[in-house]
């Protein structure tokens, strides 16, 4: 799964904004202060004479004035400390350097992860940089814009662009949809993520992460492992079509510089070609059945693939999945 370097454009903090608005309303609100105070104290003075009166209010109002300076004082302490009298909000602990599976959560039901990743996307940190990679439920989304949608629209705007990942559901089932790599600013903190359909209309929405958890590095050995170079033997599962024609199992699969070739053939002759991962292959013999030698993306996973018959009075492409199972791998001497 590539990962693209995308583009943050800086966009103004409100929250500096708000903190001087903030600043300026505590200011107000201390020499409403005072004038209470002193006017609240002046009514308690029972003094007799206006003379002696007049006096108390004056020392009254002036111990007032350095009673709330003193409170001033504290506030604007406190605020340069970050002590606003506000909650303050939480931390968030920095995440090492790695990849993580995290919730990915969207304010809106028509734009979500597919059902197939329970919620989840592929997070990955970086020199103390977040990207999560989540694959949606299907193509209608073709762009997402890190921010307001009305930004989106301005000239220059770096557009995320879709990546197309295969989703396997709980039955084996596999469906193609779009994927995005996301940009994360913070963790359990909402932020703007704009999208734009097939209809060509943008819109504004919140989107969050959370819950990181490391992927399990056994887990990911399993996945990333490749059999050494060589050639193997190794059982397929097939599934599609009208179930007469078939892959025959198992399968002799070569592994040269990372890369996997497998040697399918089919119980027929009538296959010309196949699709794999959009790259049509032909048969590499002329008689008997068809046998292609074609690429294996992955062990373990339902890889989709379509071949086109010639059996019926006009060819038809037909689509069928292989999972290649790396348990049964069985070195070829």
């Amino acid at each position: 799964m590539k990962k693209k370097n995308i583009k943050m454009k800086n966009v103004e903090n409100p929250v500096n904004r708000q903190g001087s608005d903030h600043k300026s309303g505590q200011e107000i609100g201390l020499r409403i202060g005072v004038a209470l105070l002193a006017a609240v104290l002046l009514g308690g003075c029972g003094s007799p004479d206006g003379a002696s009166g007049t006096e108390g209010a004056e020392n009254t109002a002036v111990s007032a004035e350095e009673n709330v300076g003193t409170i001033r004082e504290n506030a604007e302490s406190a605020q340069a400390s970050g002590q606003t009298g506000e909650s303050p909000s939480s931390d968030v602990t920095a995440l090492s350097d790695g990849t993580y599976m995290a919730r990915f959560q969207t304010d809106s039901s028509m734009f979500h992860v597919s059902e197939a990743c329970d919620g989840r996307g592929i997070l990955t940190v970086a020199d103390g940089e977040m990207t999560i990679h989540v694959s949606l439920g299907s193509k209608n989304i073709v762009n997402l814009y890190p921010g307001l949608s009305e930004d989106a629209q301005k000239e220059g705007a770096e557009l995320l662009m879709p990546t197309e990942d295969t989703v396997t559901y709980s039955d084996g089932m596999t469906e193609e949809v779009y994927g995005f790599d996301v940009p994360v600013p913070a963790l359990d903190a909402e932020f703007d993520l704009a999208l734009i359909g097939v209809k060509g209309k943008w819109y504004d929405h919140k989107v969050s992460v959370s819950d990181p958890q490391p992927v399990d590095e056994e887990s990911r050995m399993a996945e990333s492992d490749q059999p050494a170079d060589g050639i193997y033997q190794v059982e397929i599962t097939f599934a599609g079509g009208s179930g007469k024609a078939r892959i025959l199992s198992p399968v002799t699969v070569t592994v040269e510089d990372g890369r996997v070739t497998a040697a399918v053939q089919w119980n027929s002759a009538n296959y010309d070609y196949m699709v794999v991962d959009g790259e049509k292959y032909l048969p590499v013999n002329t008689e008997g059945d068809s046998l292609f030698e074609i690429p294996v993306a992955s062990f373990d996973t339902a890889l989709s693939v379509v071949g086109d018959t010639v059996a019926m009075s006009t060819p038809h492409e037909v689509e069928y999945t292989l999972t290649f199972h790396s348990d049964t791998l069985t070195a070829v001497e």
